[in-house]
Order: C-alpha cells, then sequence, then structure tokens
C-alpha cells in the first residue's frame, strides 16, 4: 500500500481543506472570475498548501477545450502592439486561458500554418489584428469554425465582430486642433492605400477641412506606409514645394517622427517652422524631440475588450456588442504650436 505522504496530491484533497466540492475547486482554476473572491482565496491557498498540480491536459480533454486563444500579430516586432497585446494577455490570464501569439510578418504562407493550426483544434479562439481573414486550409470549410474577434482594425467584407478606435472622428479632432491653432495650410501623409485605417483616418481629416469650407489640397497629401523613412520622404517632398504647408498631419506616429526627422536634417525647427502631429501615442512619442503631439489610442483597452468579447463567444454568449469603436483622446506636445 503506497504511504500517503508520497501520493501526489488530487482534487478533492484541495476541496477538503478549502471546504467546497471538488466542482468549486475546477471552476475556481479553470474560471477563476466566475468564482467568489473568498472561495477563489480559500482554493488557492489550499492548492499552495497540498502542492497539487492541475492536469491541464486531462481537463481539455474532459471540456473539449484547450484554454489557449490564438493572437495574430502582422509584425510584433511594431511597438504598436505591445500594449494591445499586454490588454489581451491581461484578460485571458483573469479568465484562466492562455495566450499564443502568431507573427505572420504579413506572410501568406504563415497565415495558412496559422490557419491550419487553428483549424486543428488547438485553440479555442482567434484575435485577428492583422486586418484580414485567415486562409481557408486545404480541405476546410469556406471559413474557419473558430470563434473569431478582429481588433485594432475592422475586415471589410466580413461579419465578424471586432473593436478599434473610432479613426474617423479622431482624425478628424487632430485636424479641428490644428486649425485652431491658426494652420489652413494642412498637409496630411497617408497609410498604406488599401488599409481601412487610412481610409477613415483621411476621411476625418476632409470632413475637419470641409467644415471649415477648405478644400485639401492634393499637392499638400503625400503617400506613405506607416514607417519612418516614408516620413521623411514626405518631408523631402514638402521641402521641394514652392510654399511649406503651415502644418502636417501624419496618419501614425512612426511617420510624424520621420517627418521630423527630415524637416531637421534641412535646417527646419519644428514647430517653429512647421507643426507635426501624429496618430497612435506609442511608448516614446513623449519622448521624442520635440514631444509628439498625437492621438493616444486606448490601446490596452483595445485588446481587453476585444478579448472579453472573444470569451463570451467561446463560452456560449452572445457579446453585449459586436461593433465596438472605442473614442482617442487629443494629447497636446511640443511638436505643434500656434501660427
Amino acid at each position: 500500500m503506497m504511504d500517503e505522504r508520497l501520493r501526489k496530491p488530487r482534487i478533492d484533497d484541495v476541496a477538503r481543506r478549502a471546504g467546497v466540492s471538488t466542482a468549486t475547486v475546477s471552476r475556481a482554476l479553470a474560471t477563476p472570475d466566475q468564482v467568489k473572491p473568498k472561495t477563489r482565496a480559500a482554493v488557492e491557498k489550499a492548492v499552495l498548501e497540498t502542492g497539487y498540480v492541475l492536469n491541464v491536459a486531462a481537463r481539455n480533454l474532459r471540456t473539449n477545450r484547450t484554454h489557449a486563444v490564438l493572437a495574430v500579430v502582422p509584425d510584433v516586432a511594431n511597438i504598436f502592439f505591445s500594449q494591445v497585446l499586454r490588454g489581451i494577455s491581461d484578460t485571458l490570464h483573469q479568465h484562466g486561458y492562455r495566450l499564443v501569439i502568431a507573427d505572420t510578418g504579413n506572410d501568406p504562407e504563415r497565415e495558412r500554418d496559422h490557419a491550419e493550426f487553428a483549424q486543428a483544434g488547438w485553440v479555442d479562439g482567434l484575435l485577428l489584428l492583422n486586418g484580414r481573414l485567415l486562409p481557408t486550409p486545404p480541405g476546410g470549410r469556406r471559413r474557419l469554425a473558430v470563434p473569431t474577434v478582429s481588433l485594432c482594425e475592422r475586415i471589410p467584407g466580413s461579419d465578424i465582430p471586432y473593436v478599434e478606435t473610432a479613426n474617423r472622428e479622431a482624425a478628424r479632432a487632430m485636424t479641428e486642433h490644428l486649425l485652431q491653432l491658426g494652420h489652413r495650410r494642412i498637409g496630411y501623409v497617408c497609410g498604406p492605400p488599401n488599409n481601412i485605417l487610412e481610409h477613415d483616418r483621411f476621411a476625418g481629416y476632409r470632413d475637419a477641412l470641409a467644415a471649415r469650407g477648405l478644400v485639401p489640397d492634393l499637392a499638400l497629401v503625400r503617400p506613405g506606409d506607416y514607417t519612418l523613412a516614408a516620413g521623411e520622404a514626405a518631408a523631402s517632398a514638402y521641402l521641394a514645394l514652392p510654399e511649406l504647408p503651415d502644418a502636417v498631419f501624419a496618419s501614425n506616429d512612426a511617420m510624424a517622427m520621420g517627418l521630423i526627422r527630415g524637416f531637421t536634417a534641412a535646417g527646419l525647427s519644428v514647430p517653429e517652422a512647421i507643426s507635426i502631429a501624429g496618430f497612435d501615442d506609442i511608448e516614446f512619442a513623449g519622448a521624442y524631440n520635440p514631444a509628439l503631439t498625437t492621438v493616444h489610442q486606448a490601446r490596452s483597452e483595445i485588446g481587453a475588450r476585444a478579448t472579453t468579447m472573444l470569451i463570451d463567444l467561446i463560452e456560449g454568449r452572445q457579446p453585449a456588442s459586436r461593433e465596438v469603436h472605442l473614442p482617442a483622446e487629443i494629447v497636446m506636445r511640443d511638436s505643434t504650436r500656434e501660427r
């Protein structure tokens, strides 16, 4: 007969010590948010005291769930996604799920691999940060039969739920801020032409100008691709014009910083010679020289709200809303000034 001291702790040992049922212990470990804090604390204490280790594989077989979620990111090196992923990770942890991150590098072949991974049942749900649906795996259904939510940008032509910033309204607010500073010749540096965020932000820029009876000067609208280099190229193009714009609104912070670098390299002072504004409020926007005036996106909240929506779908509940547009905030720093 095995010595009781050598036997591995079981779930009923935890239940006995915590003074609850084994079902309550299972619930406290799998979905802690669904258990009263006092009960959860008692179970956690009993787990520590008994040395119990949850058999995740057995639980997954029993529930037919993996308690894992796949977040598909186009470029994990892009600092924009850091706070979004933090919001995702924190929310999944609170609900007893694990995060798997897939970096596609915008490579269709990688996206097919991730689609096959999800279709094979390795995860319970998908969070798409890449702006498009994953391709259907060979021999698969018309669309992946996995609960899915998109975030940061909605997917055109798709009916899947999404969470994003109210980009059009935010871009309009930033352009209005520049107008209130006395600027009239306001340039705009675009994001990628097929990107839905770019469509919304450019529309907001035009809305603000139209409200003042102004028509966008197409010579002041420059192409871009959300990179620092695109901002520097735009600065060179503006410097070649007979007259500089009063201000330039870039569709993201990286391009705004590129603009500042380009103008500074040419001997122009920002904001004395020209005001520059961005969009996103990435981590070092406030530490740039000059500190960047920008649109602050609640990136962590975007991640958290999308994850809550996905967990509702996984667990058979209808989300409170399938389309969420979060408000943004204008952060006024040193890269803009009155004309």
